[in-house]
């Protein structure tokens, strides 16, 4: 095995600090535009980082070009930390948040788009600092898709080289030969979504600020709001609701497959075997959650003998869809407090945590292509109880599925159990009850945000006690970078050199 190439991780480094500090300058525009009183604070956050940045590219000037996949595990790992680290300083310098494990959290909940925070009083935050939450999450989601489509496939992990349109495998279906290509147009259509979301928010009513904040966080599956209601502040704005709901599917669908549309190929969007699945689950748990709603829970006090009944089924079909949607693609925007409906709603959303959008989308999760593959092997595995002798094989988009790729699923979904059962111990070592514990570890190893119990939509995180924080925070790190990328870094082998 080759010894770590360090000048070019040290290098790589570099370049994302500079672009994260030459973000950074954004909401210190923010700021002065909006005369929060932190501009300062702010220009100087970006000054540092971009210092850093420029140092680090500088040590590593001289480096090999050739990326083997050990770095590129450490790159991916460590970029994320780094940025994390960095991403802090705004929060620190302007004294927004005091201590260092939750401004940790909170910069890793950005990050990673998980949209859990410690802040019980958003509202009260600068500018600038609501700006700079919002644009971790947008990184992050950039990010995120990039890793997806262009790195991950190319380092052979998980389940994401599945993200083709027409056919599983690490080589098919890339928009452009070049990796560089691939990325560049991916975000071409991430920054279109975010700019015609915030556009259309604005005309459904929402001020400039509050749109651009919410579009960055939608499509970045992230959940961070500006209010301390999360959506719920726009109750009384329902196509408020409906927009984000469609940019929620949208984020939380395969990039490709926009890609796609926007080139007019509709076949390969609508043919896409986990777009098919994806969307039909959708609308399979909005309808259980609506028939319960209109059965069960009154959101408006109205009666089905009252005139206005049309106005409950609008009311709880929306509150059905967007809570479906949002914990499904894990953006984990809220609209009410969907652990107050009913138990059996309070169970419901917690399994539906374990889902996860699609795979080269912004979501976090399991993802379903992963329940997918598994649910098409369980069935083989019947069929072959019956016919033993007969050559029966999986097919994904019309295509057999390469067995490599089958056990990759499991070994995903088993170490993915495993990471949420000692996360889950972990919480319950610390001190909380089994329903905070399970539902914390289920949120942030699904970067879903908001829990049940305590740590709910009507809660934050504040709570936890200070190792409670970064073991969220390293839970959260470990489920958006597809477990495999973290947890190879704690293996002997990939450190030791033959």
């Amino acid at each position: 095995m080759h010894s770590l190439n360090y000048k070019i991780i040290v290098f790589l480094m570099g370049v994302l600090l500079l672009f994260n500090g030459g973000l950074m300058l954004f909401s210190a525009l923010t700021s002065y535009i909006y005369s929060d009183g932190v501009t300062f604070e702010l220009t100087l956050s970006s000054f540092i980082v971009l210092s850093m940045g420029a140092l680090m590219m500088l040590f590593g000037r001289q480096h090999n070009k050739k990326i083997q996949k050990r770095e590129g595990y450490l790159i991916v790992s460590l970029g994320w930390l780094l940025m994390t680290i960095t991403g802090m300083l705004p929060f620190i310098m302007t004294n927004s948040i005091v201590d260092i494990s939750s401004t940790f959290f909170e910069t890793m909940s950005g990050y990673t788009a998980t949209g859990a925070t410690i802040l019980s009083d958003i509202e009260s935050l600068p500018a600038g600092i609501l700006f700079w939450r919002s644009m971790t999450h947008w990184i992050g989601g950039m990010g995120i898709i990039v890793l997806a489509i262009a790195i991950l496939p190319l380092l052979g992990i998980g389940g994401m080289q599945l993200f083709s349109a027409e056919a599983p495998g690490p080589n098919s279906d890339k928009l452009h030969p070049r990796i560089t290509d691939t990325a560049k147009r991916l975000w071409i259509i991430y920054v279109s979504f975010t700019f015609a979301e915030a556009l259309l928010l604005c005309i459904a009513g929402m001020s400039i600020f509050d749109a651009i904040n919410h579009a960055m966080s939608t499509m970045a599956s992230g959940g961070f709001s500006t209010k301390n209601n999360s959506l719920a502040h726009w109750n009384h704005l329902p196509w408020v609701h409906y927009i984000i709901i469609i940019f929620m599917f949208l984020a939380g669908s395969n990039f490709v497959l926009s890609y796609f549309a926007f080139k007019g190929k509709l076949k390969k969007v609508f043919k896409d075997s986990e777009f098919k699945t994806y969307f039909t689950l959708i609308l399979i748990f909005s309808l259980i959650v609506f028939i319960v709603l209109i059965s069960s829970v009154d959101l408006n006090n109205i009666s089905f003998n009252h005139p206005q009944v049309w106005g409950k089924i609008e009311s709880s079909s929306r509150h059905a869809f967007f809570q479906v949607i949002s914990i499904v693609t894990t953006t984990g925007f809220v609209t009410s407090d969907y652990t107050a409906w009913t138990p059996f709603l309070t169970i419901f959303f917690f399994g539906l945590m374990f889902l996860g959008g699609s795979a080269g989308s912004t979501s976090g999760g399991i993802k379903v292509v992963r329940h997918l593959l598994m649910i098409k092997g369980g069935i083989l595995e019947l069929k072959r109880a019956l016919h033993p002798n007969a050559i029966i094989q999986p097919r994904y988009n019309g295509r057999i599925v390469n067995q490599e790729i089958i056990l990759n699923v499991l070994a995903f979904f088993i170490l993915y159990m495993v990471s949420f059962i000692i996360g889950s111990l972990v919480f319950g070592l610390l001190g909380l009850d089994f329903e905070n514990a399970i539902g914390v570890a289920a949120a942030t190893l699904g970067n879903v945000g908001p829990a049940i119990g305590d740590f709910g939509p009507s809660g934050n995180y504040s709570e936890l006690p200070a190792f409670g924080k970064f073991w969220a925070s390293f839970l959260m790190l470990l489920g958006r970078l597809e477990l495999f990328t973290v947890l190879i870094l704690f293996t002997p082998f990939f450190w030791k050199k033959t």
